[in-house]
């Protein structure tokens, strides 16, 4: 079993199922109908991406186990399994992604952090060894591009519109400026992925910093880096969004849709 590889898989996962639980909050409750139908399509997109990755990691865990009479089917890892039934502790999801909404500002500045950070990295991940998660990062390629335009025309449209707008965007920065920074902290299970952190970081930094000025907002220098997540340790926050989110599945264990 190559527990370095199920584990980054996991983390794959579990980082866009929160950050698609946390845009679906706002399903119903957007600025404009148009914006409310898209951050809940973001949000959607995101929930493949993790299902293609929750079920590469089951099949990744599972694999050494041959089904038979001495074998319940019931104990195989499934995508449901490893999205409803795992703790806190378990989850190895970015920091960032956990964050509350607070208000559209700050939907869209963490939007438009991961997005970016996304992109470029799927855009090595095209080229991992492993061939399963070249594909899916590959497939998923067209849908991140869309989000990391649709953020950046909202960062621009917030920065540089009115007073108000301005000043929640430098709000937003002040509140996730400290979590970005885990983004390119690798965490022991993804060194022997090959990636290239370096580079990510500054390819992330150039984009964030043109977007950040034609938005008329100062890009934070100095910041501190939060970092745990990738790990199992987590903000306050994650406990609350899978109190909610595997509920059904824990009160009616084996529920289906």
């Amino acid at each position: 079993m190559n527990q370095n590889l199920i584990d980054y898989t996991l983390h794959l996962a579990d980082t866009t199922l929160i950050l698609a639980q946390r845009n679906s909050e706002w399903c119903g409750h957007g600025p404009i109908l148009e914006q409310d139908i898209a951050i809940t399509n973001i949000s959607l997109d995101l929930i493949g991406q993790s299902r293609n990755f929750y079920q590469y990691a089951a099949a990744l865990i599972n694999l050494p186990i041959t089904i038979g009479t001495a074998n319940n089917p019931a104990d195989l890892a499934t995508e449901d399994s490893l999205a409803y039934l795992r703790t806190e502790r378990e989850f190895k999801n970015l920091l960032l992604v956990e964050q509350p909404n607070v208000d559209w500002g700050q939907t869209i500045l963490r939007q438009f952090y991961f997005s970016v950070y996304q992109l470029y990295l799927f855009q090595q991940l095209q080229n991992c060894k492993d061939e399963q998660l070249a594909a899916i990062a590959t497939k998923a390629l067209k849908e991140i591009t869309y989000h990391v335009r649709w953020s950046s025309e909202w960062v621009i449209r917030l920065g540089d519109g009115t007073a108000e707008s301005h000043q929640r965007m430098l709000a937003a920065i002040e509140e996730l400026k400290n979590y970005t920074g885990e983004f390119f902290i690798a965490a022991g299970y993804e060194t022997p992925m090959g990636i290239d952190f370096a580079l990510l970081k500054q390819q992330w930094e150039e984009k964030t910093k043109a977007v950040f000025e034609e938005a008329t907002l100062p890009y934070p220098e100095k910041t501190f880096n939060q970092s745990g997540g990738k790990t199992g340790t987590h903000t306050e926050h994650l406990g609350y969004i899978l109190a909610e989110m595997q509920y059904l599945q824990r009160t009616y264990p084996g529920a289906e849709w």
